[in-house]
């Protein structure tokens, strides 16, 4: 998660002041259809500390996106996982 901008924490300072019947919702009505929603549509399953070792050129490549190459290398297990045509058990 990046860091807030000072711009941000005015504005949630600001946002902590008032009372919740200050608060104007009135450019977001009020949600009652839910039948589109998606279950589970923002789940994030757990994560497990792993030591695994790779090759340097691998890792190199990985760290050249730029920061979190780690989730990088998630995503992309994540994907072969997927796309395999084994299905296995998650747990253990």
């Amino acid at each position: 998660m990046r860091k807030l901008t000072g711009d941000q924490k005015r504005d949630i300072a600001v946002s902590l002041t008032k009372r919740d019947e200050d608060i104007d919702l009135s450019d977001m009505p009020e949600r009652l259809d839910w039948s589109g929603a998606v279950r589970g549509m923002f789940y994030r399953p757990p994560k497990r500390p792993v030591t695994m070792r790779l090759d340097e050129d691998v890792v190199a490549w990985l760290k050249g996106f730029g920061p979190g190459y780690q989730t990088k290398a998630n995503l992309l297990l994540r994907h072969a996982m997927m796309n395999s045509g084994e299905r296995k058990s998650t747990t253990r």
